[in-house]
């Protein structure tokens, strides 16, 4: 067994919030998380720096996500997913509890895919200059990428008041 196998434990808490901001259903979050842990264990060996392993982990798990989402658009569609999301925003809005953190998770997945991935990293505590590198795309662009993100955000929240 890797010798960092021990450290993957505790960033699993990022990863399943990474998860659950691309797939709402519980049963599919645990396929994903999964998907996640098998491609960590297998790249390892692969990762030359130990204190890169949360944004490695991260970055498996948000190209992941990513291609979750598209196989699940290019899938027959299972109803209005859109609809469902915003009800879901609407009732975790009137719900005591966890419900900012419920609610944010659905709004997030309203967001177009390239803006819900810069947010999400950003929300984990990541840079732009970070981000960019694990997502292959520049500084200027995540800036770009996160107001964008941030707007739809206050827009979604502001239609659900």
């Amino acid at each position: 067994m890797h010798p960092l196998w021990s450290d993957v434990h505790q960033h699993l808490p990022r990863v399943w919030r990474t998860v659950r901001a691309y797939e709402r259903d519980p049963a599919a979050q645990e396929d994903l998380v999964q998907e996640v842990l098998l491609a960590v264990w297998q790249g390892l060996p692969r990762l030359r720096d130990p204190a890169r392993l949360p944004a490695y982990m991260l970055r498996i798990a948000h190209n992941l996500g990513a291609s979750h989402v598209r196989q699940a658009v290019r899938a027959p569609a299972r109803g209005n997913l859109d609809q469902e999301a915003l009800e879901s925003i609407a009732d975790a809005a009137s719900d005591p509890g966890d419900a900012d953190t419920q609610w944010l998770l659905d709004a997030l997945r309203l967001l177009p895919l390239p803006q819900r991935q810069v947010l999400l990293l950003q929300l984990e505590g990541f840079d732009y200059k970070e981000i960019a590198e694990m997502l292959g795309i520049s500084t200027d662009n995540v800036g770009v990428r996160a107001h964008r993100a941030r707007k739809a955000l206050q827009e979604i929240h502001d239609g659900h008041q």
